[in-house]
C-alpha cells in the first residue's frame, strides 16, 4: 500500500527558472574533458524499433564497448526484450549492461500477468535491468493503487536487477502530476525513475527533470536510500547532456554523478559527444566520417 498521503505543489514559475540556469553554466578545458567523459560513461545506447536485427544490435553494441577516439565505453545498451540474447552475447566480457524496456512499452496498456511474462522473458535472456512502463491511463484515472501494485510486483519479479520506471512525462500533464507519479514509484520500490519512452512529441527536459530530481532528493532526506534517475528522449547534443550533469550534481550530490544513478538514454547523442571530446583533445573538430556506426 501506499505509505505517503500527498506529494508538494510544485511551483511551475520558479522550477522553470532554475531548469533554465542549469543551461546557462559554463565548464572549461579540463573539466569540460571530464564532464564529456562522464557523460559517454552515463549512457543508454539505445535502439528501439520495428526494423531492429542482430545484425544492428550487433553493431549497435561494438560502438557501445568501443565508441572510438579512446572514450570510455557506455553504461549499457537498451534493446527489446527479444534482442537481449543478442545483445548479452555481443557485450560480453566488457562492463556494458543490457537493459530491456518490458511491461508492454512503449504504452503500458496490458495486463499485470502480461507485463510480468514480458519482464521474465527480458530476464530469462539475461537483462540486467529492466526498463518498466507505467500505465499513465490508470495514473490519470485515479488509479494510484493500480500504478504502485504494477510497479511493486516488476521489482518482486526482478529482485536484484535494477528497474527503472519509466513515467512518460509528457503524458501526464502538469508538473504536480509529474512530482507524484515519481513519488509514487520511488515508493514502490523503483530503483530509478526516468522520464520517457522517447515515443512521444515531449520526452526529457530540464524543468521536468527537476520535478523528478527533487523527487529523488526527498526520498534520500525521508529514507537515507539513493534512488537513480534517467533523462532519455531527444538528448542528441553535448551541449544539452552537460546540463543535465549540472542538473544532477545541483539537486542531488557528486554522490550521483555515477552511472549506478545516473542514466541518458540516447542513440544519436554519443555521436555528438564524441565529436566534442576529440575537439577537446586537438582543439579542431574532427570529420563525422571517422565516428564508428552502429
Amino acid at each position: 500500500m501506499l505509505s505517503f498521503a500527498s506529494s508538494p505543489v510544485v511551483d511551475a514559475v520558479m522550477l522553470e527558472a532554475r531548469a533554465a540556469d542549469f543551461s546557462k553554466r559554463s565548464l572549461k578545458r579540463e573539466a569540460k574533458r571530464a564532464a564529456i567523459d562522464l557523460a559517454i560513461r552515463c549512457i543508454d545506447l539505445t535502439t528501439l524499433e520495428g526494423k531492429d536485427s542482430p545484425g544492428k544490435v550487433q553493431s549497435m553494441c561494438a560502438k557501445a564497448v568501443f565508441p572510438g577516439f579512446g572514450a570510455p565505453s557506455v553504461a549499457a545498451v537498451c534493446v527489446y526484450p527479444n534482442m537481449v540474447a543478442v545483445a548479452k552475447a555481443a557485450v560480453a566480457g566488457s562492463s556494458v549492461k543490457v537493459a530491456s524496456v518490458a511491461t508492454a512499452f512503449p504504452s503500458g496498456l496490458s495486463s499485470l500477468d502480461v507485463k510480468l511474462r514480458d519482464t521474465e522473458a527480458a530476464l530469462s535472456d539475461g537483462a540486467d535491468e529492466i526498463d518498466m512502463v507505467i500505465n499513465r491511463g490508470a495514473f490519470l484515472a485515479g488509479d494510484e493503487q493500480l500504478v504502485y501494485n504494477e510497479v511493486a510486483a516488476v521489482k518482486r519479479l526482478c529482485g536484484d536487477v535494477h528497474v527503472k520506471a519509466i513515467l512518460e512525462a509528457g503524458e501526464l500533464g502538469s508538473y504536480d502530476a509529474i512530482r507524484r507519479a515519481s513519488d509514487l514509484c520511488l515508493d514502490a520500490g523503483a530503483d530509478t525513475i526516468k522520464t520517457s519512452t522517447g515515443k512521444i512529441g515531449i520526452s526529457a527536459t530540464l524543468p521536468i527533470s527537476l520535478v523528478m530530481c527533487q523527487s529523488i532528493h526527498a526520498f534520500y532526506q525521508r529514507t537515507g536510500e539513493h534512488r537513480g534517475f534517467k533523462a532519455a528522449g531527444g538528448i542528441r547534443t553535448s551541449k544539452v547532456a552537460l546540463s543535465y550533469l549540472v542538473l544532477i550534481d545541483e539537486v542531488l550530490g557528486g554522490d550521483w554523478l555515477d552511472p549506478d544513478l545516473f542514466r541518458l538514454g540516447a542513440s544519436s547523442l554519443l555521436d555528438d559527444l564524441l565529436l566534442q571530446r576529440e575537439k577537446e583533445r586537438t582543439g579542431r573538430y574532427p570529420s563525422p566520417d571517422i565516428i564508428p556506426k552502429d
